[in-house]
C-alpha cells in the first residue's frame, strides 16, 4: 500500500454527500442510524447516480496503476469501500475521506471487521458486531487499520525486495505501530495470498527492466517523448509500492544503486 493522493470533489457533490449524511444523523437511536446508513448508501451508490459517478471518477484517479485496488494494488478496484465500516460508524457513511476504491477480494473479507486501540493501550480490540447481537455503538478508540487516505502505509510497512517479497512491520514488536502493521497485514491478507507475493516479485522484475530501458535510452540521447513514454509506463504499472520501495531501498541493492546513480531523477517519480 501507498498513501493515496487527495483528489477533491466538486462543491456540489460534497454538499450533496453532507445532505445525505445529515439525513442519517437525524435519527436519534443508533440502531436507526445504522439502518438508515445501510439503506441510503445502497440506494445512492448506483451507476445512474450523478453524485456517485463523480465519487467513483475521483476514486479511479486516486488508484495506482490502471484502477488497481487501494489495498492490494493487484485486482481491479470496483467497490466503494468504507474504511470505517458504515455498519459500525453510520456517521461516516457519506464522508468523502472515508471512501477508497477496493477490489472484492479485499473488501469482501474485510467487510465490517474493524479494531481500535482503547485509550492508553497498545493492543487492538476487535469491535465488529457478531450477527444477531444488539446494534450498539462500538467502543471508542484510535483505528488499528492503516488508512491510505490519511497516512502513509510505508511509514508502517516495508516490502522485502531480495527474497520473500513479504511486507514486514517497521516498528518493534510490542509497539502500537507494530500492532497496526500486523493487524493490517492479517486483515487484508497481504502476505497470506501467494498470488499477491508473486505479483509483487514480478512487478519488481518489470520495474527493474523499465529502469534499465530508461537508463539505456537516456544514454543514447533519445527524444524527450521516448523518455516520457518510459516514465509513464513506470508510473502506471501495477504494484506501485514495489517501485516506491526500490527508491527507498536502492542503496542496499548494488544494481539498483547503479541504475539510480545514472538516472537520479528517477528517485522522484
Amino acid at each position: 500500500m501507498i498513501r493515496l493522493p487527495d483528489i477533491p470533489l466538486s462543491t456540489a457533490v460534497l454538499h450533496q454527500l453532507e445532505r445525505w449524511q445529515a439525513e442519517v444523523d437525524a435519527h436519534s437511536r443508533f440502531a436507526d442510524r445504522v439502518e438508515a446508513a445501510q439503506r441510503s448508501f445502497e440506494h445512492r451508490n448506483k451507476p445512474g447516480n450523478r453524485t456517485f459517478a463523480e465519487v467513483r471518477s475521483a476514486l479511479t484517479v486516486m488508484c495506482s496503476g490502471a484502477q488497481r485496488c487501494g489495498y492490494c494494488e493487484d485486482s481491479a478496484a470496483d467497490e466503494v469501500e468504507h474504511i470505517w465500516p458504515k455498519d459500525l460508524y453510520p456517521e461516516r457513511v457519506f464522508a468523502w475521506r472515508n471512501y477508497l476504491y477496493a477490489c472484492g477480494s479485499c473488501n469482501g473479507p474485510k467487510n465490517n471487521r474493524f479494531a481500535v486501540f482503547p485509550r492508553g493501550t497498545r493492543k487492538p480490540v476487535e469491535v465488529s458486531r457478531p450477527r444477531g447481537t444488539p446494534v450498539r455503538p462500538p467502543p471508542q478508540g484510535s483505528p488499528a487499520l492503516i488508512d491510505p487516505r490519511h497516512e502513509d502505509p510505508m511509514a508502517f510497512l516495508m516490502l522485502e525486495l531480495q527474497d520473500t517479497f513479504y511486507f514486514e512491520p517497521i516498528a518493534h514488536k510490542g509497539t502500537k505501530n507494530h500492532a497496526r502493521a500486523d493487524y493490517t497485514l492479517r486483515l487484508l491478507r497481504l502476505n497470506s495470498r501467494e498470488h499477491l507475493r508473486q505479483a509483487r516479485e514480478n512487478a519488481f522484475i518489470g520495474y527493474r527492466a523499465l529502469l534499465r530501458e530508461y537508463v539505456s535510452l537516456r544514454e543514447q540521447s533519445v527524444s524527450h517523448d521516448a523518455l516520457s513514454r518510459c516514465i509513464h509506463a513506470i508510473q502506471r504499472a501495477p504494484h506501485f509500492t514495489v517501485w516506491k520501495e526500490m527508491q527507498r531501498q536502492h542503496r542496499q541493492h548494488p544494481e539498483l544503486r547503479g541504475l539510480f546513480r545514472k538516472a537520479p531523477e528517477a528517485l522522484g517519480w
